[in-house]
């Protein structure tokens, strides 16, 4: 069935037709207004209840379908186990770090109001054009750098702090806390004299753009000073982040493909004025310290049209499919738990064993159900020669 995603406007969005979430959102919805000074952020394809796809020919929401159709539509799931996401960063999202199964289950019990529900929530991003987001901690080594070089940030930090640093993760924490605990007024003091007076640092490590367009965006933030504790990380278009419990991390800049469980747990830890629990952060950060290209999420290479993003967990997996014009037509094995394709580029026929045939285009969203027969196939439209991109979600039983 075609669908109708859900577009989600917020400050952190890109710009009108600047954002790929509005420019897929007018292919995907035929009446969708676009307004040139809105910030388009997100687009949801999925049956998450803030923000279900639509069916597009009854346009009944996909949740609503699901729960009245027989359940091996889904593997004889209730819902979908992820959600499927289009992202346009313009301005920094939260520093941020989600929790486990067991610490989400634990927290929603505690403060419903706060974490809403029990499941946890790791997150795939894959970049579809230049993309920089902030993941995990840097190599301890790293960290020392920088505060060996900012006389502001190692004060604020303390010497006896510092000094722990060699201990690996403990010491690595106890850093961490402290800037975490230190007064505003302190914060501000740091980042203004950093500022002031570090720029050619700044311009070394080549953290000056972000660290301005940082202080711009959150003045006085204690976010900003993660950059020097958080690794810095560059995808070019078609690299990946894999971002489980317990990681630091942020998205600063570019469009991205972003797969996560269906959940709402964040833990915030700066870039926001949103409500930060920094006592449950400092519990449960991950403190090892890694070099960003370790960061980096290897998809598997299944052959030279389909890449397959699979993480080690059951919620979801994304396959990237992409055909030249030579390749008349290509079968996929379907999986019983249903899945939701997005096209990003081209034309092709979408066949299934008992559903028959629909046109692929760019925009087109697509609920594959688990039953539909055993694979699915790709097949050339006649009159269109070019290449075809799309991502596929489902459960992972890769």
């Amino acid at each position: 069935m075609e669908l109708i995603g859900s577009v989600k406007t917020s400050e952190w969005g890109k710009i009108g037709n600047d954002s790929e979430v509005c420019r897929i959102a007018q292919l995907n919805y035929e009446n969708f207004q676009v307004n040139a000074s809105t910030p388009y952020a997100e687009f949801w394809m999925g049956d998450h209840e803030n923000g279900p796809s639509l069916i597009k020919s009854s346009k009944e929401t996909l949740s609503s379908f699901l729960d009245k159709s027989s359940k091996n539509l889904i593997g004889g799931h209730q819902k979908l186990s992820f959600l499927l996401k289009i992202l346009s960063v313009s301005k920094a999202l939260s520093i941020q770090v989600h929790p486990n199964k067991e610490e989400a289950k634990r927290l929603h019990e505690e403060r419903p109001d706060i974490y809403k529900d029990p499941n946890h929530k790791p997150e795939l991003a894959i970049a579809l054009t230049p993309f920089i987001a902030l993941c995990g901690f840097r190599p301890y080594n790293e960290i020392q750098g920088f505060l060996d070089k900012i006389l502001p940030l190692s004060n604020l930090i303390g010497n006896q702090n510092v000094q722990k640093l060699n201990e690996g993760e403990s010491g690595l924490k106890a850093c961490y806390t402290q800037l975490m605990t230190a007064s505003s007024d302190k914060i501000s003091e740091c980042i203004e004299a950093i500022s002031k007076n570090y720029n050619e640092t700044l311009a070394e490590y080549k953290l000056y753009k972000i660290f301005n367009k940082m202080n711009r965006e959150f003045p006085k933030d204690v976010g900003i000073l993660s950059l020097f504790f958080l690794n810095v990380i560059r995808l070019k278009p078609g690299e990946s982040i894999f971002l489980p419990a317990n990681l630091p991390h942020a998205y600063l800049e570019g469009d991205c493909i972003e797969c996560m469980s269906c959940s709402d747990n964040v833990i915030r830890a700066g870039l926001t004025p949103k409500f930060k629990d920094v006592p449950t952060l400092l519990g449960m950060l991950n403190y090892k310290g890694e070099p960003a290209e370790e960061k980096l999420f290897k998809p598997d290479q299944r052959d030279e049209h389909v890449q397959i993003f699979a993480p080690k967990i059951e919620d979801f997996a994304v396959v990237k499919f992409h055909f030249t014009s030579d390749i008349k037509e290509y079968k996929w094995k379907n999986i019983e738990y249903g899945s939701i394709l997005l096209v990003l580029e081209g034309e092709r026929i979408l066949r299934t064993e008992t559903l028959g045939d629909i046109k692929l285009y760019r925009g087109s969203v697509i609920f594959i159900p688990g039953n539909c027969g055993n694979f699915i196939n790709f097949v050339k439209s006649d009159n269109y020669q070019g290449n075809f991109t799309s991502y596929l979600a489902s459960y992972n039983n890769f």
